[in-house]
């Protein structure tokens, strides 16, 4: 095995000519109070673990790879290069503004090209939590491999019961060592349509892992959304000059905003050019308190204060300094930060992306 170091990591197994980028946007609305547009659910040590979800993230992909390409917000930008410094700053790209996924992922592309020229890029979102390492490296160089080939190919998840949080994969026939063709993606369904995609099996979870050629991706969005393509190539090309600011403040903005799943997994589908790997790995989205408090198993994360219970069972209660009693109140779910205090129950954490809100108009 060739091994050596990077930024005090073992770095092995590393797939030829593979570029890894994490895009670390989004804020995580649902785990407010915890996490806020100034500190976003990437920055967040979760599940107590004392690693934040991106430093986590940037050592389970950094064995696979010689180069890491952040992508993130200007006003993050100082907190991921402290909490990953072995990332260069180089490969930190930073966003002025929003414009979902699409426009982050294919800048890092037409970056990657403009500096290394052509290679398979892997992309994968900056907080997921994954137990097992090692075989999510194993399912990323099988995916590099089918990619190499000039498939854009998107890693699925088992689907462990019929949740409606995510979007669905339906799979189709073999093509190659692991990889099935992608016969179409499904939005997030409701509680119905997905017991049925379940019962009728094929169908895996979109966790929103690509694996592709930058070459391949860049041609797929000269076709289907050019105006995108030449404005990610434009600012990629002034990126390591002079002329950085003056043209990403101008182009930036006029970039189509849109997921890459909109804008290319579900049309080049369509056209037969996407392929699945089916992972066997443990995967976790932690998008609200229900998933945290199933993931964790704890009833305290981060506060050394005593938490009891009254006639209750199952609370979650994270932060704070002072002790916590839940009385008469099954699956409670208790949140401190500096900002506020957020009280709900398990079955009610998807709605509690509306508590910033709700609380800016009281």
């Amino acid at each position: 095995m060739n091994e050596s170091t990077m930024g005090g990591l073992i770095v092995s197994d590393i797939v030829h000519d593979f570029i890894t980028v994490i895009p670390a946007g989004g804020v995580g609305s649902r785990l407010w109070p915890l996490s806020q547009p100034h500190r976003p659910k990437f920055l967040l040590d979760l599940l107590g673990t004392g690693a934040t979800l991106i430093q986590d993230t940037v050592a389970r992909v950094s064995p696979l790879s010689e180069r890491v390409v952040i992508v993130t917000g200007e006003r993050h930008a100082p907190a991921v290069a402290a909490q990953v410094p072995q990332v260069p700053a180089a490969n930190l790209v930073t966003e002025p503004s929003p414009r979902d996924s699409m426009a982050a992922i294919a800048l890092a592309a037409a970056l990657i090209e403009q500096r290394w020229g052509p290679r398979v890029m892997g992309s994968f979102a900056a907080d997921h939590v994954i137990p097992d390492a090692e075989m999510f490296r194993a399912t990323v160089r099988e995916a590099a491999r089918v990619a190499a080939t000039g498939k854009v190919v998107v890693i699925g998840i088992t689907p462990t019961e019929p949740s409606t949080a995510f979007g669905y994969i339906e799979m189709g026939e073999v093509l190659d060592g692991d990889a099935r063709h992608v016969v179409a993606f499904t939005e997030k369904p409701d509680a119905e349509t997905a017991a049925g995609m379940l019962a009728r099996g094929g169908f895996a979870w979109n966790a929103g892992m690509f694996v592709m050629r930058t070459d391949v991706l860049l041609g797929h969005l000269d076709r289907l959304q050019p105006a995108l393509a030449d404005g990610v190539r434009e600012i990629a090309a002034a990126w390591d000059g002079p002329e950085r600011t003056e043209v990403l403040a101008r182009v930036w903005p006029t970039l189509t905003r849109i997921a890459i799943d909109h804008a290319i997994a579900e049309p080049v589908a369509a056209e037969g050019g996407v392929a699945v790997v089916p992972a066997s790995f443990e995967w976790h989205d932690v998008g609200d308190f229900d998933s945290l408090a199933e993931l964790s198993g704890a009833v305290a994360i981060g506060r050394d204060a005593p938490v009891a219970m009254v006639g209750a069972s199952a609370p979650l209660v994270v932060g704070g300094t002072k002790p916590v009693v839940v009385v008469g109140v099954d699956d409670a779910v208790v949140v401190e930060s500096d900002e506020a205090i957020l009280v709900t129950v398990r079955s009610a954490a998807q709605r509690v992306k509306d508590a910033a809100g709700a609380l800016s108009e009281a």
